[in-house]
């Protein structure tokens, strides 16, 4: 080849490249398709809503009354317990010791006052009066008072120590199950209001669903609207809920679904559904899509008057 060619000849080549490169860079992405479809809306007119599964008790944040070292845990993930039965035991072997003094002093209290009594009794028992100090009679009932002073306060001390021996020992406050256990034997368990409880607690028989209605469509929402919940990643799973109650204050949205468009200043009304555990598999904690039935003839007029 001609030396007076080879220059533009790469050059030619060069252009091609980048008029490819420009060509290829264009291409629009392809799309990825989504893991799991959303779900399908069974009413004509509806209220979409975020909805989250929790127990029908609400879930119960179990805790304790006095901090101390667990020496002792009754229950396990998923038990079903009955109110009143033993959830954890915290370290009682002090209050155990403060018991058994209580005891030794009522005792103790006691033999005073059968003591006392027995003397007053026998100065009351001489039928001379006259050979009894009336000064004496009265020192004896006034020995007599105290000591079952004494004995009462040292019932007292009994009752208020096995009272705390009682609060050592945390019980289930309703039917329920452990949903969450975070808690060993041996660790320190604090009283007050954790960021994660000891023990999440609940009734799930039957479930509940809380769902999140945007402000925006709260004045559709009727109560007792039928409702269907479908699990997210299978919307063929799903199953009809059941009204159970409005809770009338809209409060924060606090769960964001990440969309661009959501507004961080909305605010929400909170409706309680009821499914039957049997008929969706999932669980507490989990979330699912929500569609409740609303007014068509409402939603018709809002879009009249959105035109006008």
């Amino acid at each position: 080849m001609n030396k007076q060619y080879i220059v533009p000849t790469i050059a030619a080549i060069g252009i091609l490249i980048a008029i490819a490169y420009v060509v290829v860079a264009n291409k629009p992405a392809p799309v990825g398709k989504p893991i799991a479809l959303p779900a399908n809306a069974t009413f004509s007119s509806y209220i979409s809503g975020a909805g989250i599964i929790e127990a029908n008790t609400e879930n119960i944040a179990i805790g304790t009354q006095i901090p101390g070292i667990v020496s002792e845990i009754d229950v396990q993930w998923g038990n079903h317990v009955k109110k009143g039965a033993p959830l954890f035991k915290i370290d009682d072997r002090d209050a155990k010791a403060q018991l058994a003094l209580a005891k030794a002093s009522l005792g103790e209290a006691a033999a005073t006052l059968a003591d006392d009594q027995d003397q007053l009794n026998e100065e009351l028992a001489v039928k001379d009066k006259r050979a009894v100090s009336v000064d004496e009679v009265s020192r004896k009932r006034f020995a007599v008072a105290e000591a079952e002073a004494k004995v009462e306060t040292a019932k007292a001390n009994i009752f208020a120590v096995q009272t705390t021996l009682d609060r050592l020992l945390v019980a289930a406050p309703v039917d329920g199950e452990v949903m969450a256990l975070n808690m060993r034997v041996g660790e320190y368990a604090p009283s007050g209001v954790l960021a994660t409880p000891l023990i999440t607690f609940g009734n799930l028989d039957p479930m509940h669903i809380r769902v999140d209605i945007d402000e925006n469509d709260a004045w559709r929402f009727k109560q007792g609207a039928k409702g269907v919940a479908s699990l997210r990643g299978n919307r063929d799973i799903s199953t009809p809920i059941t009204f159970v109650r409005v809770e009338p204050y809209a409060i924060p949205k606090v769960s964001l679904t990440g969309d661009a468009t959501e507004r961080v200043d909305t605010r929400v009304l909170q409706v309680i559904y009821a499914y039957d555990r049997q008929s969706l598999n999932a669980y507490a904690g989990q979330q699912v899509d929500v569609y409740i039935e609303a007014d068509p003839l409402a939603a018709d007029a809002q879009v009249q008057k959105d035109k006008k």
